[in-house]
């Protein structure tokens, strides 16, 4: 599977169950196994992966701003 279907998939897979993804691997990894059935343990495991790597960049961006907010505040 290319690189684009796989984050193809994870971006649906996000869209069609937004808040059950988290930034655990193995937690991913088994909630991908459960709603995609008949898929191959290495692209079960690429799709985790990218979930997982797409919620914690998400995350660490959102820690960014409420810095930003709380040193505007600050000032």
């Amino acid at each position: 599977m290319k690189t684009e279907q796989i984050k193809h998939l994870g971006k649906d897979l996000m869209t069609r169950f937004p808040g059950k993804f988290t930034t655990n691997f193995d937690e991913n990894k088994r909630l991908v196994d459960e709603v995609t059935r008949g898929t191959t343990t290495r692209v079960r495991n690429k799709v985790a992966g990218y979930i997982t790597r797409t919620n914690a960049l998400a995350q660490a961006g959102s820690d960014d701003d409420s810095d930003l907010e709380e040193s505007e505040i600050a000032e």
